[in-house]
């Protein structure tokens, strides 16, 4: 994992075949109070961590790769930039790992390439059979529901 202030390393995986490295430059770090938990410290410090990447104006993504994390992340951008969010932790240390984690995964399935499309398949005769004797037997029990007459009569 990469250190906070540094280059972020997306490891290689489906539709990133040799990783991605993220300039530290191309990522903007803003720092607030945080609302959770903290102890004395609570509003005196700033531990709530916002990453924000603009992937529009990025350098370290190709053209193809900008389309389709674009076209992925569409209404989850805020002006064309992706903006990670971490306030669960005490610390902003820790926070600032926790935000760098989620951009990173944020990235892997924004750049992920489609699943292919489902390729259309017919039943095979065995299982219609099955189906069609099955169907067959259901309504056979189901007529032995109706009234119980007497055959003497």
């Amino acid at each position: 994992m990469s250190r906070p202030g540094s280059d972020l390393e997306v490891p290689p995986g489906p539709g990133l075949p040799a990783g991605l490295v993220i300039p530290a430059a191309e990522l903007v770090e803003r720092f607030s109070r945080s609302p959770g938990p903290g102890g004395q410290s609570v509003n005196t410090s700033d531990t709530r961590v916002e990453l924000v990447f603009d992937v529009e104006a990025s350098e370290a993504l190709t053209a193809a790769q900008r389309e389709r994390a674009l076209a992925h992340l569409g209404g989850g951008l805020v002006n064309g930039a992706i903006v990670v969010v971490a306030s669960e932790h005490r610390s902003q240390h820790r926070n600032r790992v926790a935000a760098r984690e989620r951009l990173v995964e944020t990235m892997r399935t924004a750049l992920a390439p489609p699943p292919p499309s489902r390729r259309a398949t017919r039943p095979t005769r065995g299982s219609q059979r099955r189906r069609l004797d099955e169907k067959r037997q259901r309504g056979e029990t189901k007529s032995l529901r109706g009234r119980v007459r007497d055959q003497n009569s």
